[in-house]
């Protein structure tokens, strides 16, 4: 190792260290990362589903709802299918479809 400029050389190697470490960890986690965002998308999708086809309330209100909770997922609504879809950027997307006599179901497709 080539000497450079004493503490200029030891930040840059824990600031390598540092970057490398917090990929690994990113990597381990993606997966666990990627569950909860897809859960979080169905929430968010199944009770905007519910409030506005069942509770029959708008969309403003029915996003105040799950703000809190599913704060990442953005969601938008098919009026023509009653359906919502909500999606949390890079980790999952889900859709609940207003079916009479069933209410809000997960829609798989």
């Amino acid at each position: 190792m080539v000497r450079t400029g004493g503490k200029v050389d030891w930040a840059r190697w824990i600031l390598i260290v540092l970057l490398v470490a917090s990929a690994l960890y990113a990597a381990w986690k993606w997966g666990e990362w990627q569950r909860a965002g897809a859960a979080g998308a169905a929430y968010a999708a199944r009770i905007t589903c519910s409030c506005r086809y069942i509770g029959g309330r708008d969309a403003k209100s029915c996003s105040r709802d799950v703000r809190d909770d599913a704060w990442m997922a953005s969601i938008s609504e098919e009026r023509e299918q009653k359906a919502v879809r909500a999606s949390v950027p890079l980790l999952g997307s889900a859709r609940a479809v207003f079916r009479p006599g069933y209410g809000c179901v997960m829609d798989q497709g």
